[in-house]
């Protein structure tokens, strides 16, 4: 019955009208209503939330008008709104920053720096820096041989405006055995 009574209660405090007339009228909560009705309005006005703030309005009707503009945009038009207003008044983009990475254990602090030692270079580009006047027919034979599809004519150019890449991106070994064999031939060569 009492649960009853304070839901009757908040009703009757949140509406005004014919509902709070017919409670008022009806017998079994006359004597509860009467008893209660002065806790009731303190007790619901302190724990009622506070009526929404009245939107701030400017008192230049321009700016009030621009913004019943701007809310009344899909989201679609307020992005092509905002990057016209970029360009037009060449607003440029600003790097939020990031947040900052989180704080290292404690325990990874206290152990002993390991030494890095630095990477070993496994993949080597080997460049054909000069060669022997000497040499010059035997390594433009090696070149063609080593690169699919090249004439005699395109070899020769090749050699003869060094320094130039002979291979890219080769594994050690294979960059070694190729160095070895132009060098046996007079050639010297470079790997990168």
């Amino acid at each position: 019955m009492a649960s009853h009574c304070t839901r009757t209660l908040r009703l009757l405090t949140r509406r005004s009208g014919p509902s709070t007339i017919q409670c008022a009228r009806r017998p079994e909560f006359s004597r509860y209503f009467a008893a209660a009705a002065p806790e009731a309005s303190s007790a619901a006005s302190s724990s009622a939330p506070p009526p929404p703030a009245a939107p701030k309005t400017s008192n230049d009707p321009t700016i009030n008008r621009i913004v019943d503009d701007i809310s009344g945009l899909t989201l679609l038009q307020a992005s092509d709104l905002v990057t016209l207003l970029k360009t037009r008044l060449n607003i440029q983009e600003i790097a939020m920053p990031s947040a900052a990475p989180a704080a290292a254990p404690v325990a990874a602090a206290e152990e002993a720096p390991v030494e890095e030692k630095p990477k070993e270079k496994t993949i080597f580009n080997v460049m054909l820096e000069s060669f022997d006047a000497s040499a010059k027919a035997k390594i433009i034979r090696e070149v063609k041989a080593l690169v699919p599809n090249l004439t005699l004519i395109d070899a020769k150019k090749f050699v003869e405006s060094l320094p130039k890449p002979l291979k890219e991106n080769m594994p050690k070994e294979d960059a070694d055995k190729l160095k070895e064999k132009f060098e046996a031939l007079g050639a010297v060569v470079k790997l990168d």
